[in-house]
């Protein structure tokens, strides 16, 4: 008999970026910021409030992502549940300043054993957003 596997797994991405903590921060935590890089949205960074991202509904998905912000430490760290096509798992966001600007870790956890293709697929798409957030704090003043 085998069993199977219980761990979760979690996508974890590390980006340095030549910005200071403050502006990355508000592109995380200003809807309208937080829109142009990751989905439309309802957020405020206020913990406790309920907040929905989102995407294009394709089939068997509505293309809606519900949330809740789970912690804001500003401009440290944000992190906020992630709930969608029965996968509940968190999303956790911490800056530290650096000599060249701020490092970014992005911390995306709660995938189950048998969610191989969400896992894969938040991969690729945590890349591609992390990629259009660098592009949103450079545009910012």
């Amino acid at each position: 008999m085998t069993l199977a596997s219980t761990e979760t797994r979690t996508v974890v991405l590390e980006k340095q970026l030549s910005h200071p903590p403050a502006k990355v921060w508000r592109a995380l935590t200003e809807g309208p910021l937080l829109a142009q890089w990751l989905m439309p949205n309802d957020f405020e960074p206020i913990v406790g409030h309920k907040f929905t991202l989102r995407s294009n509904p394709v089939p068997n998905w509505d293309g809606l992502i519900h949330c809740e912000v789970l912690a804001i430490e500003p401009p440290a760290r944000l992190a906020f549940s992630w709930s969608t096509m029965g996968l509940e798992s968190a999303v956790v966001f911490a800056l530290t300043p650096t000599d060249a600007g701020t490092h970014l870790r992005m911390e995306h956890s709660g995938f189950q054993p048998d969610q191989e293709h969400a896992y894969k697929g938040a991969t690729y798409g945590w890349q591609r957003f992390l990629g259009n957030l660098e592009t949103v704090v450079a545009g910012l003043a």
